[in-house]
């Protein structure tokens, strides 16, 4: 295997990318934020403390996959054509699972972009509910699919993105106690009072 980030004597360096075809490029990454019911319940009730806590993570993920080449020291600029992030949560395990997808016109591929946008977005999970809940931890924060560059790449038993709103036949499914971003936790309790 060729490191192409180190020089002959072993010294780091930018992989000079010049020559490189430009094609579209897009990557997905996924991770997931794992806390008690109760501060998860809190979170899609919208009683949170400090507010809107999905709405400031899928921004502040947006925000670092577009400022990535400033923390990952040897990543190129790339001039990202869009990056999209989705949660969707799961009460009965207390957990919020976050998607990146990012894509663009270059000459190098936007998996790093993809990691560091739900990677900042767990963060800022934690951030705003670690008053609440000192135990929550971040897990599973792992490149999914590429493609774009010379060589693809889909993780082993990787399923459809997450909250990907597409239906083919009949009504998606869902685990009981699943949730998707937005929609309210108290969904279920109404449907058994009618």
């Amino acid at each position: 295997v060729t490191l192409t980030h180190l020089d002959k004597a072993g010294r780091a360096r930018m992989v000079d990318i010049a020559d490189k075809a430009v094609t579209r490029r897009i990557a997905v990454a996924r991770g997931r934020v794992c806390m008690q019911q109760k501060t998860l319940a809190r979170v899609l009730g919208g009683r949170a403390p400090k507010g809107d806590v999905l709405a400031a993570a899928r921004i502040a993920g947006i925000q670092a996959a577009k400022r990535t080449p400033e923390l990952i020291p040897l990543c190129h600029t790339v001039a990202l054509g869009a990056v999209e992030i989705r949660f969707e949560a799961d009460l009965e395990r207390g957990q919020v699972e976050i998607e990146a997808r990012a894509s663009a016109v270059d000459r190098t591929g936007v998996e790093m972009e993809a990691l560091v946008a739900v990677s900042v977005a767990a963060l800022t999970i934690y951030d705003m509910l670690k008053a609440l809940d000192r135990a929550i931890t971040i897990e599973g924060v792992a490149l999914h699919r590429k493609s774009g560059g010379k060589s693809d790449f889909v993780r082993s038993g990787d399923g459809a993105p997450i909250n990907a709103g597409r239906r083919s036949r009949g009504r998606a499914r869902r685990r009981p106690g699943r949730v998707r971003a937005g929609e309210k936790a108290s969904r279920d309790s109404s449907r058994r009072r009618r």
